[in-house]
């Protein structure tokens, strides 16, 4: 069976490599819009209504604006935006997280693909939290780098023109959109400082929590409650800490859709640092949304990845 997929926002960063991810497999068809008519919301509907899933590559209101008019069709919906990621009606699109999220994904008409940093740093604290090694109520910090096509078109062409700088913190208001997605998928309880950066690399990402843990025995109860979570996910993998060398390189894991988790610090003092290695397009974006079609479509999860 061919299935019909319209990417809404397919000229964009993130739905450019889904497509380029999509292309070439011979179960998936794509639905597109003439690229003059790429912005009309009739055209648009047209294409998802001809669809049996539909992505959005869009900014948050662009899909606030288009999901209530698409009502009454039949096509499902994967949403790589802002939007929807704390919305109970919107599945959450991150299987490896739990048996019951990947079944709802199964069968969901309408799921919601995790924020790039977010997918690190839910990855490392949520299954932490649920083996009791960190209380909801822990004061963290949230610590982040990440490629420059993470900022869209503006920052894309500032780097590519050599007008951006080397390196960049930026978000210092704590108002950052990930965060109230990253406390209602972990469970924290208490708002973590978040403190994300953009590098002069297109693409990659390392997501650090540093935390204090019990001296001598804490950092392979942190290592192996995440190898346990994790031990059936064919894209989330903890590493050992000697894996990485003494640098642990954002870039690593390009052009994937795998995550490497791993626990690093001093047994003596009880001072850790969870990180997070993944490619901000890859698991973080375009390849999280392919992952969740094929569950939805129940193809073979790794096709295109």
């Amino acid at each position: 069976m061919v299935w019909k997929v319209f990417i809404d926002g397919e000229v964009g960063t993130t739905g450019l490599q889904i497509r380029d991810r999509l292309d070439a497999r011979g179960d998936i068809a794509l639905v597109q819009v003439d690229h003059a008519r790429r912005k009309e919301l009739g055209a648009r509907l047209d294409a998802m209504a001809e669809s049996d899933v539909t992505i959005f590559c869009l900014p948050d209101a662009a899909v606030k604006e288009i999901v209530p008019e698409a009502t009454g069709l039949d096509t499902r919906m994967i949403d790589a935006s802002t939007a929807h990621r704390v919305d109970p009606d919107w599945a959450f699109g991150f299987p490896e997280l739990d048996a019951d999220l990947r079944a709802r994904i199964e069968g969901a008409r309408a799921v919601s693909n995790p924020g790039c940093y977010s997918t690190g740093a839910i990855a490392l604290i949520a299954p932490l939290i649920g083996a009791g090694l960190i209380a909801p109520d822990t004061l963290l910090t949230i610590n982040a780098v990440s490629g420059y096509t993470g900022g869209g078109k503006a920052l894309i062409g500032e780097y590519e023109d050599g007008a951006a700088p080397d390196h960049f913190v930026y978000g210092l208001g704590q108002t950052h959109k990930h965060v109230p997605e990253i406390m209602v998928r972990t469970g924290l309880a208490a708002r973590p400082v978040f403190s994300p950066s953009v590098g002069s690399f297109a693409q990659g990402m390392a997501v650090q929590v540093p935390l204090h843990v019990t001296p001598g025995t804490g950092l392979g109860q942190l290592h192996a409650a995440l190898a346990d979570h994790y031990a059936d996910a064919g894209f989330v993998r903890v590493v050992e800490a000697g894996s990485y060398g003494s640098r642990v390189v954002p870039t690593a894991l390009n052009g994937t859709n795998r995550m490497e988790l791993s626990v690093h610090g001093d047994a003596d003092s009880g001072c850790a640092v969870l990180i997070a290695v993944l490619d901000n397009l890859g698991k973080g974006a375009s390849g999280a949304a392919v992952q969740n079609l094929n569950i939805m479509l129940g193809l073979d999860e790794a096709a295109g990845l």
